[in-house]
């Protein structure tokens, strides 16, 4: 048993709607009950601009899998597909990737995966999807919004993670956020 306390995840939520792609994260990073940072930044664009890419869990375990997945993009062209099928097997299988305490959510113009070392690859029904402590409260936020409101993605992911930081206590309002046209 590890004498340091459990890292807190974070707060990503990522969606396509109305003909664009946006990928939110919040900058707060938390070690036990103490703030460390509050720009962190855990989204970011990959395969030449074309896939967007976010994270929840340890930093350095996230920057394996985005390096990782990176290479799974190059290998298959930019297919996301198979991109993530393939990153999944091998976190799944590899044992230096299973003991990696991550999640990623990844997504392009088409597709939305989340991606977890136990094997996980969810494609949601409702092209909506987070990740993290705040990812619940965020994601309820944006699935409200996307079916009762006529905001555009961006103010609509803008909202709902301002949602989830008025509820998470390990999510904050400083967001970096990505898009796709």
């Amino acid at each position: 048993m590890s004498s340091f306390p459990p890292i807190h995840s974070t707060t990503i939520l990522g969606l396509r709607h109305q003909g664009k792609v946006v990928l939110a994260g919040d900058g707060q990073v938390t070690y036990g009950d103490t703030v460390l940072k509050n720009k962190a930044r855990k989204v970011r664009k990959l395969y030449h601009d074309q896939v967007l890419a976010g994270f929840a869990g340890g930093a350095s375990d996230a920057f394996t899998l985005f390096d990782r997945f990176e290479s799974k993009l190059d290998e298959f062209r930019g297919n996301l597909g198979r991109a993530v099928i393939e990153m999944a097997k091998d976190w799944r299988n590899d044992r230096f990737l299973r003991r990696l305490d991550a999640q990623l959510v990844v997504l392009d113009k088409d597709k939305i995966y989340l991606i977890t070392g136990t094997g996980d690859l969810i494609e949601p029904d409702d092209n909506a999807i987070a990740i993290g402590s705040g990812g619940p409260y965020a994601l309820a936020a944006a699935r409200a919004l996307m079916k009762h409101s006529k905001l555009d993605a961006l103010s609509l992911v803008k909202e709902a993670m301002e949602i989830a930081a008025g509820l998470c206590i390990f999510t904050n309002s400083k967001l970096t956020i990505e898009t796709l046209e």
